[in-house]
């Protein structure tokens, strides 16, 4: 009996940074997956606040404990990183109506280029259906505290880029 090749799936996005809404994405997928890329985009129209190795080093060290969880950066067209990855599927987290239209159009979009690349979307833990990596900078930049929605080894760089120079 032939051994079935491992099943990998590939979670992109820019991560800036890496909040416990994305760690959730990622423990999930890992308890589904074989293995789970964690692909970090350049994406340098969102002008992130991290360079690409500090937010792929975030993700890393969030994500240490998931064996199976390896994290790359990557610049172009996410299916073609899919396609060099060896990778037949791309997780999403949706938090609401609006990421999902957003998705389900990327969704179709990565189909129609790359036509054996599927898309899982997963909804986010309730406790995090509220963030995004937007609003928490915003709130740390006025001195909020983000403890409870950033991954411990996160939150010491987030405050020191963030909070620098404030009384």
């Amino acid at each position: 009996m032939s051994e079935k090749p491992p099943r990998r799936a590939m979670y992109p996005g820019t991560f800036d940074p890496f909040t416990n809404g994305h760690l959730d994405i990622a423990e999930r997928a890992a308890a589904v997956f074989d293995e789970i890329i964690i692909a970090v985009a350049t994406d340098n129209r969102k002008n992130p606040l991290f360079s690409i190795e500090e937010r792929v080093e975030m993700a890393r060290e969030a994500c240490r404990h998931l064996p199976n969880v390896c994290v790359e950066p990557y610049s172009g067209l996410t299916v073609d990183f899919a396609l060099r990855a060896g990778v037949a599927c791309l997780v999403k987290g949706i938090r609401a109506v609006t990421d999902f239209e957003y998705e389900m159009q990327m969704a179709m979009m990565n189909r129609s280029l790359s036509p054996g690349l599927d898309t899982v979307i997963m909804v986010t833990d309730a406790r995090y259906a509220f963030l995004s990596s937007g609003l928490i900078k915003e709130v740390c930049s006025l001195g909020g505290d983000v403890s409870a929605y950033v991954p411990a080894t996160v939150l010491p760089q987030l405050v020191a880029r963030l909070q620098l120079g404030r009384d």
